[in-house]
């Protein structure tokens, strides 16, 4: 079996892929393919292996010995699955893919917004703290989560990281069904109790037809104008322009992006060509 793999440099160096070279007669590895370059690196492939290169319903077509795909996240959306399934070629993914690195991740910026510690240790690092008239220097106030609502949009294992700290912290927790579902689920609440109750919004759903744009002007009036959101799932989820405007006219407090609908971004990118003051 002859393996490919696409885009070896989305990888860390530190990762060992010694198991997957001992478990197929060879194996090639670029650092990154370009998507002129796909089918022709492909041709002779049994497998490839890739974590972002599009792998679409034309390309799959051309790929008459492809077996198996085996994406090197838990998101899908890069290849056509449909296509694939059509082809008779099986697809992987890594169920549960970080799920203690990105539940730490959510929880590091929600942290670092309410307790405001950039802000407190720039202070001291200025030396305001050390010429203040009084033993404290206030600040930017730091705000304690106990009590404090967590809505939870996807509840596979990443929501379920999440939700595990933030109860450890004595916040509540909110999972809400799927949008315009006519059954809520045991355990689960109305999408739109979710999104109008959530101090911080935490989204954790994959990038389908349903969720792109999911995020957008409708979603965004109804949350609170104190509220955070958290999107560390797709970037497509994310109608950008109706963010943007949403943080500028402070209809919400803040929002944390851990992605973006292309990666990297381009430099005229929204949030950079218009950045937002904190």
């Amino acid at each position: 079996m002859h393996a490919v793999f696409l885009d070896r440099q989305t990888f860390s160096y530190s990762v060992d892929i010694s198991p997957i070279e001992a478990s197929i007669s060879s194996l090639d590895s670029h650092q990154i393919t370009k998507p002129e370059h796909v089918i022709e690196r492909c041709i002779n492939a049994d497998i490839i292996i890739s974590n972002k290169v599009i792998l679409n319903a034309e390309i799959l077509s051309k790929l008459p010995q492809l077996k198996l795909v085996c994406i090197a996240a838990t998101g899908t959306n890069n290849i056509d699955v449909v296509a694939a399934k059509k082809y008779d070629i099986a697809v992987t993914n890594v169920s549960g893919y970080a799920m203690q690195s990105v539940a730490q991740y959510v929880f590091s910026q929600i942290l670092a917004y309410f307790s405001q510690t950039q802000h407190h240790n720039t202070n001291c690092e200025l030396g305001l703290w050390q010429h203040s008239e009084t033993f404290c220097l206030h600040g930017n106030s730091s705000i304690e989560l106990a009590g404090k609502t967590l809505g939870l949009i996807g509840y596979g294992n990443l929501g379920k990281a999440v939700e595990t700290i933030a109860i450890a912290f004595g916040m509540r927790v909110l999972i809400a069904e799927r949008k315009n579902s006519a059954q809520i689920r045991a355990g689960r609440n109305h999408f739109n109790e979710v999104i109008q109750q959530a101090d911080v919004l935490s989204f954790h759903c994959p990038q389908t037809k349903e969720t792109e744009n999911i995020i957008n002007k409708e979603l965004l009036s109804k949350m609170k104008k104190t509220a955070v959101l958290i999107n560390t799932a797709r970037g497509g989820i994310v109608n950008n322009q109706d963010l943007h405007n949403a943080l500028k006219n402070k209809e919400i407090a803040f929002a944390v992006l851990d992605v973006l609908e292309q990666e990297p971004p381009p430099e005229n990118h929204l949030f950079f060509k218009s950045p937002l003051n904190n």
